[in-house]
């Protein structure tokens, strides 16, 4: 395995274990660590200064997230995009948001409509970032305000463990800047649908929504291909 070119940012409030792990998955998902490369316990543990048990353990829930593979006889390594892996999760989360709109157009409170307002808004200011994570976790709050309008706290477990294994590709997704306006117009129609307590209209929406961002990934994984 080459030299990764990226270290680890202490933090007080937070455990090793999960330092290492944000730190392994933030340069998986900037391509620092790339599709198919090994990754070594040793050598990982001596660039971070750590020892080989937090990497462990990172590598565990970095598997959860479909970003590591653990092969048998041979360890861990940088999980391929696939256009499988990718239609797998996402056809889950298809349903999953679709009806996660129906129940919040019953339930969503006038405040949380005006959260799914101002999320929209945030999200808009910060697609001038250079910094695609940040993009991907304010696009996470935008829906996550939809989720827990349900109140159903069944379902927004099922999603939030989704949202983990969905991460990976909302990223590629958003590394793409000529999307941006198409998911601007698209949070904007999802919002007035939830508003007006239309059912049929929002489950249009997010399900329109969730399959352009499907064909988008799938088409960058063919270009990755070539």
């Amino acid at each position: 395995m080459k030299e990764p070119n990226f270290e680890v940012k202490m933090d007080e409030y937070l455990p090793l274990r999960d330092v290492v792990f944000n730190t392994l998955r933030q340069a998986i998902l900037r391509g620092e660590l790339k599709p198919g490369e090994r990754l070594m316990e040793i050598q990982l543990a001596n660039k971070l200064g750590v020892s080989r048990t937090p990497i462990r353990e990172a590598m565990r829930k970095l598997e959860l997230e479909g970003l590591v593979l653990m092969i048998p006889r041979k360890g861990a390594e940088v999980a391929e995009i696939t256009e499988k892996s990718m239609r797998d999760v996402l056809e889950v989360r298809r349903a999953l948001e679709e009806l996660s709109v129906e129940i919040a157009c019953d339930r969503i409170t006038k405040p949380e409509i005006e959260q799914l307002k101002q999320a929209a808004r945030d999200f808009k200011t910060i697609l001038g970032s250079a910094d695609v994570t940040k993009i991907a976790e304010a696009d996470v709050v935008f829906h996550d305000i939809i989720y827990n309008a349900t109140d159903n706290q069944r379902l927004i477990q099922l999603l939030n463990n989704l949202r983990e294994q969905m991460y990976r590709y909302r990223v590629e997704y958003l590394k793409k800047k000529e999307f941006y306006p198409q998911l601007l117009q698209e949070h904007q129609e999802i919002i007035q649908a939830i508003a007006n307590h239309k059912k049929e209209q929002a489950s249009a929406c997010i399900c329109q929504h969730i399959d352009n961002q499907t064909e988008a990934v799938i088409g960058i994984i063919h270009n990755n291909k070539k």
